[in-house]
């Protein structure tokens, strides 16, 4: 279950990452400015975020299994529609329609992990589902990458396309069904618990700083390292290949350090060593750098934050839950980064000679939002820690979710 579900992730994720390192191809194509490129990645963290919200109010009633199919089918439609793009604006709302799809099954993949997995050892099974986005990065963007020289732009959005196909045909055949969660809230006797409590608020509160503080710096790095670093164009799949076994290796470390220490320890020392990279990278950097270096350590910075903050935000929600609080928490991350690439759109702008103006404000933002998450990381785990576990109310069924039936293991 848990490399299906890598494999469903690696597809969201590889559609999703590919599409700012391609940004200066298909800018260069269909005459978008360098400038406006963050509103690229924007569509698509808005349509996510607004799915988010609809998708809070139901997405619990249904076996996970089935809604997990069809958010996979919207996006693979929305994918291969970005390939098809012929200006700015069929662009935007090819990526709107792959995010208003593609958010959900996020939050459906993270909710099954959580379902399956008892708190005790999720974060090591988030650190392997989380892997994918490592595994897109080290296979999924160089290829992508490379697939646009062989061809155009436009090819690396049909191949991702055509293997989502069978990724979502392999969802529908082979995942067994979920619907434990569902006989769990009809046996409860008590009222529906109030979502947005004092606990869940400050869990996304954590979710918007972190997605904002990340986006406001993660649609820019391909343009600025072509253009300010002077990276060539033919070593950029390299630096995000390289990068991503660097996060693969990171995320498998990191996620068993927080089944160890707990997520603020970890978390806080990642958010600290990002701060430093982000001040290294685009605000100081030395001269004569090697670019190599600087952005090597910043997947592995941001990989070890994200694995903390993810892991301790699985264990906020009740299982009857939470597939409403991912999916209204992915919102909230969505609606964070795009306001991040948004503003990075707005922050910077196109000098004279080409290169990205104004780059060391965007640093600075990045840095004052990521020394930010420490506190937040306190805030949730002791919230967490201090709430009493609750007892099992359907047979067959474990403290965190997990149920026993074989037909679900």
């Amino acid at each position: 279950m848990v490399f299906l579900i890598g494999a469903v992730q690696f597809i969201n994720i590889w559609d999703f990452v590919m599409v700012m390192p391609l940004g200066p191809d298909f800018a260069r194509a269909l005459d978008i400015p360098l400038s406006r490129l963050g509103l690229v990645g924007g569509a698509y963290t808005a349509a996510a975020a607004v799915a988010g919200v609809v998708g809070s109010t139901f997405l619990d009633r249904f076996d996970r299994r089935s809604a997990l199919a069809v958010a996979m089918t919207g996006l693979v439609l929305g994918t291969l529609s970005g390939g098809l793009a012929w200006n700015f604006h069929s662009l935007l709302a090819a990526r709107f329609f792959a995010g208003a799809f593609g958010g959900p099954a996020t939050s459906l993949s993270l909710s099954i992990i959580a379902d399956t997995v008892p708190p005790e050892r999720r974060g090591k099974a988030m650190g392997a589902v989380m892997g994918a986005f490592s595994v897109a990065s080290v296979f999924g963007v160089p290829l992508s990458l490379q697939l646009a020289l062989w061809g155009s732009w436009r090819l690396p959005f049909l191949v991702v396309g055509g293997l989502g196909l069978l990724v979502t045909g392999a969802v529908a055949a082979s995942l067994p069904s979920l619907r434990a969660y569902l006989e769990r809230r009809a046996a409860a006797a008590a009222p529906r618990r109030r979502l947005f409590r004092p606990l869940v608020l400050a869990s996304y509160l954590l979710t918007a700083v972190t997605m904002a503080s990340g986006f406001l710096i993660i649609p820019n790095i391909s343009a600025y390292v072509l253009t300010n670093l002077g990276l060539p164009r033919s070593q950029l799949q390299w630096m995000y290949g390289i990068g991503g076994v660097i996060s693969f290796l990171t995320l498998r470390l990191v996620g068993r350090l927080v089944d160890r220490f707990g997520s603020f320890r970890v978390g806080a020392v990642a958010a600290v060593l990002l701060s430093v990279v982000f001040d290294l990278a685009f605000v100081h950097p030395p001269a004569g750098a090697p670019v190599f270096a600087l952005f090597l350590s910043l997947f592995f910075a941001l990989s070890s934050r994200n694995v903390a903050y993810n892991t301790l935000t699985t264990k906020v929600p009740e299982p009857e839950e939470r597939a409403r609080f991912m999916s209204f928490q992915s919102a909230v991350q969505h609606v964070a980064s795009a306001i991040g690439a948004s503003v990075s759109a707005q922050v910077l702008f196109v000098q004279p000679d080409g290169n990205l103006g104004n780059v060391p404000t965007l640093g600075r933002m990045a840095i004052a939002l990521t020394l930010l998450v420490p506190f937040l990381l306190f805030w949730v785990e002791r919230g967490v820690r201090r709430r009493a576990p609750r007892a099992p109310t359907v047979p067959g069924q474990m403290p965190g979710g997990m149920a026993t039936a074989p037909k679900e293991v």
